[in-house]
């Protein structure tokens, strides 16, 4: 094939992502009730999956379950409900498309290789795909909603009571749990690069303590609130991670 008739086939592969991007994104936007008050808006009040599993183990141990907790959003623009109800159809349908996104980019590549690198890149996509839904979800049901708590309900003092806009809530949602899914693919390009002799077990390990601190400035550039209890809720998955990655590189040395 020459350099136009690639062009033309990326461009066919673009052109069905964009168009099952865009029948979820319909589905998603007519399912308001449903998307914005069983998942989007769950975890503002203590019927929260979290919530209810944090009472359960403090009441096990006989400890006093957590405070009532119940934030109220505003909005305050005229027509920002209706942009955050269009937005948020786009990201959660970017979300759900990923597998399909991925599938193409495929069936793109899958031509120019050879069987064995077929048969890498085939558990290096599933492995992709595992890890960024996974990501998804610990930015769901992990950090978002102790980030949401903390902040939430932290008050310099009683008479200043917190408003928060609809605008702040949906873009800390959708920053942190696409931002989540995202850094979760550090050990599937760690194990891609070990795959091609760019990067090693030993490496990885003799540099743990450097990775530390480059992980929290990574964290404090990607958390939108920069607030400390973010920070480290953020941190700590992604050192995790860079363990993670220790795993699954090979050991030239051996």
């Amino acid at each position: 094939m020459t350099f136009w008739e690639h062009l033309d086939e990326l461009r066919k592969v673009l052109f069905r992502s964009a168009l099952f991007i865009a029948a979820f994104m319909v589905v998603i936007f007519l399912a308001k009730d449903f998307v914005f008050g069983k998942i989007i808006l769950a975890p503002i009040d203590s019927d929260f999956a979290l919530y209810r599993l944090f009472d359960s183990v403090l009441v096990k141990f006989g400890l006093p379950a957590l405070e009532p907790f119940k934030i109220e959003l505003i909005n305050i623009e005229l027509s920002a409900q209706f942009f955050i109800h269009i937005s948020t159809s786009f990201y959660l349908a970017l979300v759900i498309s990923m597998p399909f996104i991925i599938y193409q980019i495929w069936l793109f590549v899958k031509p120019a290789l050879y069987d064995n690198e077929r048969k890498a890149a085939i558990g290096a996509f599933t492995f992709a795909g595992i890890l960024f839904f996974m990501g998804v979800l610990v930015g769901y049901y992990l950090i978002f909603p102790l980030t949401l708590r903390f902040l939430g309900t932290y008050q310099v003092s009683a008479d200043v009571a917190n408003q928060i806009s609809l605008q702040s809530y949906i873009s800390m949602f959708t920053w942190l749990i696409l931002i989540m899914g995202v850094v979760f693919e550090m050990p599937s390009l760690a194990a891609i690069l070990s795959k091609i002799g760019i990067l090693s077990k030993s490496f990885l390990k003799s540099y743990r303590k450097h990775a530390f601190v480059i992980l929290l400035v990574v964290a404090a550039f990607i958390t939108p609130s920069g607030d400390p209890f973010t920070l480290m809720a953020v941190g700590f998955p992604l050192y995790a991670l860079y363990e993670l990655s220790i795993l699954v590189c090979r050991d030239f040395d051996k």
